[in-house]
């Protein structure tokens, strides 16, 4: 799943590919806002992105089972 984060006076966005559900990455942001914590988002390969919530402007939760194009899609 795609997940685009803007960023409070930031001029572009962070994207992140993740495994993670919506309905997890959605529990996560709630209950960073209410602790006034930070955000952890975990990609693909294993990386890990904080983002402080105070700092997020918006979050965008692409679909969970995106369609891959190419040959490595068989």
């Amino acid at each position: 799943m795609e997940i685009k984060v803007g960023i409070v006076h930031g001029a572009r966005e962070i994207i992140v590919e993740t495994e993670e559900t919506a309905a997890s990455v959605e529990t996560a942001f709630s209950k960073a806002v209410d602790d006034g914590s930070v955000l952890t988002l975990t990609d693909d390969r294993g990386r890990k992105v904080l983002i402080p919530a105070s700092r997020i402007a918006y979050l965008e939760l692409g679909q969970e089972a995106a369609r891959r194009v190419g040959f490595g899609a068989l």
